[in-house]
């Protein structure tokens, strides 16, 4: 069972990374969109990842897509934000006897309300963080929101469409 979770795992990040840094890495519209769908990776792992396990695999696969982006650690920043993210959004929405009913917070499993809550707030505050450090400009601050927000909606596009694609019966 941990065995087949961490194969799952381990193919899911290869794909997610091979994607973003071969295929959506040419992909932008006038530098006001550009998908990140391999943050799909942390948003897909177990509910009962020990937080010390996910902020590592978070910093690991920004640091991953940073040596093929060449941005010098800001993915890794944005994927850490991301994680401290999901541990609170995580600890406030579902409870801790549902881990057992509910191993994974997929489209599938938790249903389409809480899924694309869930990815818009992940997704917005990892690609705000991305951007600010990016910019590193206050006075930009409307550029960096109006990139934040047209991103936020391409990749939430694309986790959807990969979300429908493997999609899974709802188990509850």
């Amino acid at each position: 069972m941990m065995g087949g979770i961490i194969l799952n795992n381990i193919i899911r990040f290869v794909l997610l990374i091979g994607l973003q840094v071969f295929f959506l890495k040419n992909i932008g519209f006038y530098n006001l969109s550009s998908p990140f769908l391999y943050i799909l990776f942390i948003l897909l792992l177990p509910f009962k990842i020990p937080n010390g396990l996910l902020f590592l695999l978070a910093f690991f696969t920004g640091l991953t897509v940073d040596v093929f982006y060449d941005t010098l650690g800001l993915n890794a920043a944005a994927c850490s934000v991301l994680a401290f993210v999901r541990i609170i959004f995580i600890s406030v929405t579902v409870q801790k006897e549902g881990f057992d009913n509910e191993p994974f917070p997929s489209l599938g499993i938790m249903g389409f309300r809480w899924f694309i809550f869930y990815a818009i707030i992940l997704t917005f505050f990892h690609h705000l963080t991305l951007f600010s450090f990016e910019t590193f400009y206050f006075s930009e601050f409307g550029y960096i929101l109006l990139r934040t927000i047209f991103s936020s909606f391409f990749t939430i596009l694309l986790m959807l469409l990969a979300e429908f694609i493997f999609f899974r019966k709802k188990l509850r």
